[in-house]
């Protein structure tokens, strides 16, 4: 059978490169389809000198395919396909991604046996440098007697090319992506794209208004990916002074493109050789167009600056031009978007992090980890854990989940953890705390109070546990938090037994008091709390995922590192991809020793401060407490103790503690009343007491109990 048909042939090839005749400008690069010039050699082709004539380029192709998917002929002569090496004998799907391979090879099959053609589907062609061309491509059963396939493919157009560029690159608010969305639809321009932001962006902190002048580059995204030349700028790095000075200048001077043709140029606009280096990808040869990202306003903001490099035999159209401007312009207000989101983000996580334990103390070790959810959520989260000592030596280990992401969960995670932490160290109870943030919380949810502000914190959780070294007990109490894990020390592992309750700001007829509970820690044991985001899973109940990290935080070793157990349980127990915060607080109890302790009780009578001073002074000559230092300390019991009796009924308890640098003295009644310090005139008896205390101590203050107070006052040693 003869390949090459009579120009009268009535097959779909012919058909549609008599289209493309009449389509092709007068004066163009290709030729009417079908002539010898058509399917011979590729020369060099010019670009129309008539830029009314550039209006009507060719964007229509065709080639004809054998049973075998091999391409008999072939008339991809106009200049948008450029690139694509698909001469006769060649496999078709050599033009194609290896990904898309099984699935157009289908589609070509089923057209060859159905005889039913498969019209107008998107599809990308692979030039020979690794680029890709969108086209819209049309399979076509041959006419009788022929067999075999034609294949129309349509350059995408250049309106379709940006709205579906735009709709691309409006698909994630993270900066780094954003800008490799852009770089990446710029790249149907050209051979190689950048898109380089002003520092302030990256950042996502404020930018200012263009007529400054001055803009510190940073690149955000380069295309494509491969090895570059040692010196040339990768995604990451900060442009050398001279080139953003350049860059700027250029884009600075209007809201056009501007373009500098070939190398010559370019070194002669640069000028330094290490800006050459910086900016130019290879040594050969290019052209330039560096189109600025402007952010409409009064005045203007340049939010960074788009490049696009092409071979210098290319040299950029006035219309291409237009299209490239009308594409950064359509999308800078999404990388603005991801400027603005990822400055609520840093905000949120400095934040959080803020409020993360820093260290344990000598009584307790504590490990944290904090992992906020993937940059296209939401927003960070509410999450929170924070782990500080007590004036009292006890240490507070909290943990909270406010409701829903950004920056109205992080002011309201802020102002509740701050609360606890002032509460917790005026000596409250964690279930007289939690009454507190109960209020809190449905104040802010009050809408006439204005503070809601669109945004409600009912439902937030919180959990809180002080933890008594020289007991070596925990008291807890929770409002609608998951149970922390206790470990033993010998290893066994297990969710606390806490009867659930509602969660902060719960309707006035659902509101209980909070429980409290005291669990014995003997030392080496471990508490670890966390939040749902750990253990949540969608093929897992709650109780299953709690059951897990059970088993994962009960291997955890005494001698393990804290730190690098609490990073190994996040990492093989948070999911993937994961949707919420993450949020690990492990502590392990060390406690005092039995040596550095010493507890009396006392009746409430006249002869109990005789008898505290001489139990501590034989205490403190067993530990080598100098004498100034004892001196005071028995002053400081004495005045304790005779307040304690003077005012309160039943037994007076003395406990001296000797920790790090200090010595620590505690007193307890069963007297209600708060201790107050006053300044007395010159001629009074009495009320001498507390300003006695505060003048020999470093500090001092009052916890309540079940049964009374403590007041606890610090020496140093």
């Amino acid at each position: 059978m003869d390949s090459t048909p009579s120009p009268s042939s009535s097959s779909a090839f012919d058909l549609v490169s008599r289209a493309l005749g009449r389509y092709i400008p007068r004066g163009g690069a290709a030729t009417p389809a079908g002539t010898a010039e058509a399917q011979g050699d590729r020369g060099p082709r010019r670009l129309p000198e008539n830029p009314a004539a550039g209006r009507q380029e060719q964007i229509l192709g065709a080639l004809n395919l054998d049973t075998d998917l091999i391409i008999t002929r072939c008339n991809l002569e106009a200049p948008v396909f450029a690139g694509l090496d698909a001469g006769a004998g060649k496999p078709f799907v050599d033009l194609l991604p290896p990904g898309d391979v099984p699935t157009v090879t289908r589609r070509l099959r089923q057209v060859i046996e159905s005889g039913e053609a498969h019209v107008a589907r998107i599809q990308r062609l692979r030039r020979g440098d690794g680029s890709e061309l969108v086209v819209s491509m049309s399979i076509l059963p041959s006419a009788a007697p022929e067999e075999g396939l034609t294949v129309s493919v349509i350059a995408m157009a250049r309106r379709l090319h940006l709205y579906a560029a735009e709709t691309a690159i409006g698909t994630s608010l993270d900066i780094g992506e954003t800008a490799q969305s852009l770089a990446e639809s710029l790249l149907a321009w050209g051979d190689v794209a950048a898109v380089d932001l002003d520092f302030a962006v990256w950042t996502g902190e404020g930018v200012t208004g263009k007529a400054q002048g001055r803009i510190h580059l940073r690149r955000a995204a380069l295309v494509p990916d491969r090895v570059w030349p040692e010196g040339y700028m990768t995604p990451g790095d900060d442009l050398p002074g001279d080139a953003s000075r350049l860059l700027a200048q250029a884009v600075l001077r209007d809201d056009a493109p501007q373009t500098i043709p070939d190398r010559e140029a370019l070194e002669r606009v640069f000028g330094s050789p290490r800006v050459v280096r910086a900016l130019v990808p290879g040594d050969r040869s290019a052209g330039l167009a560096c189109i600025p990202l402007v952010l409409d306003g009064a005045p203007p903001v340049v939010l960074g600056v788009a490049e696009v490099w092409r071979r210098a035999d290319c040299p950029f159209r006035d219309g291409e031009l237009f299209d490239l401007q009308e594409l950064v312009a359509r999308t800078a207000h999404h990388v603005d978007l991801a400027r603005r989101h990822q400055r609520e983000h840093t905000q949120v996580l400095a934040l959080q992090r803020r409020l993360l334990p820093r260290t344990g103390g000598d009584t307790i070790d504590i490990a944290s980890v904090y992992q906020p959810a993937t940059p296209d959520s939401a927003g960070v989260g509410g999450d929170w854990v924070n782990s500080f000592p007590l004036p009292d030596g006890r240490t507070a280990l909290v943990v909270g989940d406010v409701v829903g992401h950004g920056l109205g969960a992080a002011a309201t995670m802020g102002q509740l953890s701050m609360e606890a932490r002032a509460l917790l160290s005026a000596g409250l109870a964690p279930d007289q705390v939690l009454e507190h943030l109960d209020e809190t919380v449905t104040v802010l949810d009050d809408a006439d109070s204005g503070l809601a502000a669109g945004y409600s914190a009912l439902g937030s959780t919180c959990c809180i546990a002080l933890y008594d070294p020289v007991g070596h007990h925990v008291t807890l109490s929770s409002a609608g938090h998951l149970p922390p894990i206790l470990v033993s020390p010998d290893g066994r592992a297990g969710p606390l037994s806490i009867r659930p309750h509602p969660g902060l700001g719960a309707e006035f007829a659902l509101r209980e008091p909070f429980d409290v509970y005291t669990i014995g820690v003997p030392p080496g044991s471990m508490l670890a709390f966390y939040t749902d985001g750990l253990v949540e899973d969608r093929d897992l109940s709650i109780d299953e995922g709690i059951g897990r990290l059970s088993e994962v935080v009960s291997a955890v070793h005494p001698w393990d590192t804290l730190q690098q157990a609490a990073r190994r349980i996040v990492s093989t127990l948070a999911p993937a991809p994961q949707r919420d915060d993450v949020t690990l607080l492990l502590a392990r109890m060390i406690g005092y020793r039995k040596e550095d302790t010493a507890t009396w009780r006392l009746p409430a009578r006249g002869d109990a401060p005789a008898r505290a001073r001489t139990h501590v002074a034989e205490l403190l000559g067993r530990w080598g407490i100098r004498d100034v230092t004892r001196d005071t300390v028995l002053l400081l019991v004495s005045e304790l103790v005779t307040n304690a009796v003077r005012f309160a009924e039943g037994p007076v308890t003395v406990r001296l503690i000797r920790a790090g640098n200090g010595l620590l003295c505690e007193v307890g009644d069963s007297g209600n009343g708060r201790p107050r310090l006053r300044r007395g005139d010159l001629l009074d008896n009495g009320g001498r007491g507390l300003s006695i205390v505060h003048r020999l101590t470093t500090r001092w203050g009052v916890r309540w109990t079940d049964t009374g107070k403590v007041v606890w006052a610090e020496v140093a040693r």
